[in-house]
């Protein structure tokens, strides 16, 4: 093929395909430079966009696995706080309760802690009855002893399950309590002096009705301060899990902006000596006019 032809001009399309070169290779770096990944979908590296999809899944799921957990914490927290003030309220009642096993009580005073006591019995009741979350309590009514149900949660993005017990205390405290105020039945504090003085003595002895009651109490914050830690524990764990997650995902897609932006400019001064030389190529026939004139 000639070289002087003006149906065929080489150097204009040599020049062009170099430039189209150029102009696919600045899209690239603008694409990559614009979204900030080096894959950005699954035309730039399929392999690398389907790894990063699935770990994209598996951060999302572990995030709705925190959220569970975080609302478990929450059912925690108030039965924790409900069996708190429970304790601190036991402890004024085992102060009235020694009060009434004196025997230097006149019949007003006996008589006012004995309603001192009604009314801190009635307060528990209600810490006991008030520490649900969202329509839940940790706090069983059951009579059973030990395990009455299971609290069930989803622990980590694969699906695993976090199973705790239920913290069976509130039938059984209340039992306690309300043995000290029903009236001659045995073990109350609200009969005549001498039965009330011998059942306040009952009551705080080793097995004793309040005795038990705090013990019950006790357990119970044992058992919940368990579970809460190991919940937090875990919610920490996903979050460093995801953190990790997130490191790889960016060293495997996110862009070297720094390389990227060198590439560019590299790119646009080769894409306008591309501009030029075409230019010039598209020029040469004109110089084969002057062996006409």
């Amino acid at each position: 093929m000639s070289l002087n032809s003006v149906n065929t001009n080489i150097g204009a399309m040599v020049a062009l395909q170099s430039l189209n070169r150029t102009n696919a290779e600045m899209e690239g770096v603008q694409k990559r430079i614009s979204t900030g990944f080096r894959v950005a979908d699954s035309r730039d590296d399929g392999a690398a966009f389907a790894v990063a999809e699935r770990v994209r899944g598996d951060m999302a799921a572990t995030n709705t696995a925190n959220q569970q957990l975080g609302g478990v914490k929450g059912l925690l927290d108030v039965g924790r706080s409900g069996l708190e003030n429970v304790s601190d309220a036991l402890e004024d009642l085992r102060n009235t309760v020694l009060r009434l096993g004196g025997n230097d009580l006149t019949a007003s005073q006996r008589s006012q802690y004995q309603t001192a006591l009604k009314e801190s019995i009635s307060q528990i009741r209600n810490f006991l009855a008030d520490s649900d979350y969202n329509g839940q309590t940790i706090l069983t009514n059951g009579t059973a002893a030990g395990i009455q149900t299971r609290v069930k949660t989803i622990r980590n993005g694969e699906g695993d399950i976090y199973q705790f017990s239920t913290v069976n205390v509130k039938t059984n405290i209340i039992a306690h309590l309300s043995a000290l105020v029903n009236g001659t039945a045995a073990g109350s504090l609200l009969g005549n002096t001498s039965t009330a003085i011998a059942n306040a003595v009952a009551a705080l002895t080793a097995g004793g009705r309040v005795s038990s009651a705090q013990t019950g109490t006790l357990d119970g914050l044992n058992a919940i301060g368990g579970f809460s830690k190991y919940v937090d524990r875990q919610v920490t764990f996903n979050k460093t899990r995801m953190d990790a997650q997130e490191s790889g995902l960016g060293a495997l897609i996110d862009a070297d902006l720094a390389k990227e932006s060198a590439r560019l400019q590299a790119l646009q001064i080769r894409q306008q000596l591309g501009t030029q030389a075409l230019s010039i190529a598209n020029q040469s026939p004109q110089s084969l006019m002057r062996l006409f004139q």
